[in-house]
């Protein structure tokens, strides 16, 4: 998306009359506003010309609010895969309604999207601070989840009778998608009630984002995955440890892993194509020269090389074929042919990263997460996400934060990092 059409204007659902009950913070003004680029050659030139450069809302508490607490009922939802984090994101919310706001009523609707479907039967769970004490020490959804879509309409009739004034909808790029319908549907009817999405995305590829929860996170339990690798590795004779980590489309998880652990020589991701014979011959070269190697490959990467799947999963994405088996297979078949002995190990952590309890720097994380998107609900903005934008929370419309996938760009300097790393070729095309 080009600059020029960049449009970061929150919508909101009518004029903030009530006085917030909070005292003692410092609270944020509408015209405070986080500019999007990051160095003075990208803003140079709107300064040059006096205009004002793309700039995103400030997150924080407001002065004065659209909703009037002590006559506001809540909702929370989660969706999509498991992610570290959840239960610490539903924690920061409901005690943020309640100890902010004075907020008593936040429905917890269960097993995702389905949940706000009366006729399917799942019944919300009441939501207290009692309720959610202690549940940040664990992984997972106290809410359960589900993937797939529901009918809009059914799910504003819900929330229109239990009187839902906010809801918080904690998910990625379906989720959020669904977020967006619902709250133009409640704004078709004329319906107020505020849409705030908390995008969740264990593989950080939600635009507009700079760090999703829960990423951090999966980048540390896939440390103990690489880690293992490379002592299995080490201990045979040509001894290779290969480890497939998430990222459908996004590679970051595998970078970073990469960046973390410098025993890793290899990591392929969707962004960076290569070939079979090209990857094969830089391991061979690699297992000549110094008799072992680690390789991390992303879910996605190398779906060029495999036959193409028409299946798709309940959130509508197209099934990948298994990068871990093709590779494990392939390495195997390639060594066997040139008569090379090898040791191969294979190591899938991916639900295991995914349900662990999140580290203490992401739970803070999604403490303060959680405050910003009750802060905007409160403020009656709607149809957006909170998100986290050159190191500062941020309000950003959900039709940007789902335009396209936030992808590793294989000309910036990530990239160019994971490659003088591991010391890969640049090209094994």
């Amino acid at each position: 998306m080009r600059d020029n059409d960049l449009d970061f204007t929150i919508a909101r659902l009518g004029e903030c009359r009530i006085p917030s009950p909070m005292s003692g913070v410092r609270f944020t003004s509408d015209e405070e506003r986080v500019i999007y680029h990051s160095t003075l050659e990208r803003i140079k030139p709107w300064l040059d010309k006096g205009a004002t450069p793309p700039a995103m809302e400030s997150a924080g508490p407001r002065r004065m609010l659209f909703f009037d607490p002590a006559k506001l009922a809540c909702g929370i939802v989660t969706c999509g895969g498991l992610c570290p984090g959840l239960n610490d994101v539903i924690r920061s919310v409901v005690r943020s309604l309640h100890y902010h706001y004075g907020v008593n009523k936040v429905y917890g609707f269960r097993f995702g999207y389905e949940g706000l479907v009366h006729r399917i039967g799942h019944p919300p769970l009441e939501l207290t601070p009692e309720s959610v004490h202690g549940i940040d020490e664990t992984g997972g959804s106290i809410l359960g989840s589900s993937r797939g879509p529901q009918d809009t309409a059914e799910m504003v009739d819900y929330l229109e009778e239990l009187g839902v004034g906010i809801l918080f909808a904690i998910g990625g790029d379906g989720t959020l998608r669904g977020a967006q319908k619902i709250g133009e549907e409640a704004w078709r009817r004329g319906l107020k009630i505020s849409v705030i999405g908390i995008p969740k995305t264990i593989d950080n590829d939600i635009s507009f984002v700079q760090r999703t929860f829960g990423f951090e996170t999966a980048v540390t339990a896939a440390q103990r995955a690489t880690s293992a690798a490379n002592v299995e590795a080490e201990a045979a004779r040509n001894g290779i440890g290969l480890v497939k980590l998430m990222g459908r489309d996004s590679g970051f998880i595998a970078a970073y892993s990469a960046l973390v652990n410098d025993e890793v020589n290899f990591c392929l991701v969707p962004e960076v194509p290569f070939t079979l014979n090209g990857f094969l011959s830089a391991l061979q070269r690699r297992l000549e020269r110094r008799s072992h190697a680690v390789i991390v490959v992303a879910e996605g990467a190398g779906q060029d090389l495999m036959a193409k799947s028409q299946e798709r999963d309940a959130s509508g994405n197209v099934k990948y074929g298994d990068i871990g088996i093709f590779l494990r297979d392939a390495i195997t078949g390639y060594f066997k042919r040139i008569g090379m002995d090898i040791t191969l190990k294979y190591i899938d952590p991916s639900y295991t990263i995914r349900s662990v309890p999140a580290t203490p720097h992401d739970s803070a994380f999604c403490l303060l997460l959680g405050q910003s998107a009750v802060h905007a609900g409160l403020s009656g903005r709607t149809n957006m996400v909170v998100s986290f934008w050159n190191h500062q929370f941020t309000h950003v419309p959900i039709s940007l934060a789902v335009s396209a996938r936030k992808k590793i760009d294989p000309a910036d300097a990530l990239w160019s990092s994971v490659v003088t790393s591991t010391g890969q070729p640049w090209d094994m095309q």
